[in-house]
């Protein structure tokens, strides 16, 4: 299963992309993450092991890793999505002022019973919503300094 989504962001790329990277800010714009907590010590890389609890569809552990991390470019993030494994994947351009976030799921269903078509498009319409809480946390005044 896959699925696109794209935002633009009015602010500077590198802004963006670190706030993306440091997924312990996940539970802050995604409505169905209730924590997200580094494994691994030091700051967001390649590499990058998380634990995070989920609440919806129902409460559940996943384990995150980032996979690809180019700085103000590209972030892909591998694991447990809900009932899903897979990746998410984030690739940025951008400038000094805006950022153009374009946001692909490729997923694996496994013993999933829901045909994947209206998984999809279920999924996309609310990570869709979820970029655009990320867009206005990321617009605020004095946003996207991070944690």
């Amino acid at each position: 299963m896959r699925f696109t989504n794209a935002v633009r962001i009015e602010r500077p790329v590198g802004t963006v992309f670190d706030y993306l990277a440091d997924l312990r800010n996940l539970p802050a714009w995604n409505y169905a993450i209730r924590e997200t907590r580094p494994v691994t010590p030091g700051p967001a890389g390649l590499g990058s092991v998380y634990q995070q609890v989920r609440s919806l569809p129902q409460v559940m552990r996943e384990r995150l890793e980032i996979v690809e991390y180019e700085r103000g470019r590209r972030l892909v993030i591998e694991g447990g999505f809900g009932p899903f494994q897979g990746r998410a994947i984030y690739d940025l351009e951008g400038s000094a002022t805006a950022t153009h976030l374009v946001n692909r799921f490729e997923l694996e269903a496994g013993s999933l019973k829901v045909p994947s078509g209206l998984a999809a498009r279920g999924m996309a319409v609310a990570v869709a919503r979820n970029l655009r809480v990320l867009k206005d946390l990321l617009e605020a005044p004095g946003a996207g300094n991070g944690r």
